[in-house]
């Protein structure tokens, strides 16, 4: 079966809008989707309609932002109620938060000698089509590139608004241990999300997904688009030190970009799917 459990709309920091992703994931040869907003769930019901016409499997899914020794980590929710009381205000909470780093995210490119950041990366997020919700980082790197401060998305990330770098504001978060725990409340089961990409040590790392798993994480998202192999097979070691489930998805964006619908590597064949899991009423693994 061809799974992506890893994409992102309009709803969020996408190019296309949620049925256009269902679209573009059922062409691609996709048969089970979840589209995985970031901090909102806006775009489910959406995707969901586009994904029963196509008679796909469709899995409701969110990537909620946290921080963790300093850092910003995402986790992954699937199958979730939607309706789940503390989601909904962890979910309304994020917005706010979103909306508070956007505006700090301006006010830091002001001082750079870049004014008009916010409204910039607002009329790009219309241009793509208005979720109501904050601009996220593309949609700043795309103003900035259309004011001609930089010279194109990747010097936007690698100057200003990359993991380090002026644009990148951590402190409206909840901590891994909260964000956790609001997607177990809600019945969710819950992937740790691309791991490699964070800049920590093995060491680092390892201590990590210790401590998510101690929080209650219950998958390892050990593909995330074409990674290198080493990185998968290093992720496959943790997810069998931890007995953790694994997850996959390409974690697209746009089209065009460094990842496409229902292209990743394939999972190591020894380790469990976490997606096996959506269609059958079993208890949630300890760690």
């Amino acid at each position: 079966m061809n799974v992506d459990l890893h994409c992102h709309s309009t709803a969020s920091d996408g190019a296309l809008a949620p049925a256009a992703v269902v679209a573009r994931a059922h062409e691609n040869g996709v048969q089970m989707l979840a589209l995985t907003d970031h901090d909102t769930l806006e775009g489910l019901d959406e995707a969901r309609a586009a994904a029963q016409a196509l008679d796909m499997h469709f899995i409701n899914g969110v990537e909620l932002s946290c921080t963790w020794g300093g850092a910003t980590i995402h986790v992954l929710g699937y199958g979730f109620a939607a309706d789940a009381p503390a989601l909904v205000q962890s979910i309304s909470e994020l917005r706010d938060g979103r909306w508070l780093r956007a505006e700090e995210i301006s006010q830091r490119l002001a001082a750079k000698g870049m004014p008009g950041a916010l409204d910039g990366a607002r009329a790009v997020q219309q241009e793509l089509g208005d979720s109501g919700n904050a601009p996220a980082r593309p949609h700043f790197a795309e103003f900035m590139v259309r004011a001609g401060f930089v010279r194109d998305r990747a010097e936007a990330f690698r100057k200003w608004l990359g993991s380090g770098k002026l644009g990148d504001v951590k402190q409206h978060w909840p901590t891994l241990e909260q964000a956790v725990g609001t997607l177990r409340e809600a019945g969710a089961w819950v992937s740790l999300a691309h791991p490699w990409q964070y800049d920590f040590t093995r060491s680092k790392r390892r201590r990590l997904i210790a401590e998510y798993c101690q929080a209650g994480g219950q998958a390892l998202e050990v593909v995330n688009g074409m990674q290198p192999a080493e990185q998968v097979g290093g992720l496959a070691i943790l997810a069998r030190e931890f007995a953790l489930l694994a997850s996959v998805g390409s974690d697209f964006h746009a089209p065009g970009e460094w990842s496409e619908l229902g292209l990743h590597r394939p999972l190591p064949e020894d380790l469990s799917p976490l997606w096996v899991r959506f269609d059958h009423d079993y208890s949630s693994p300890a760690c």
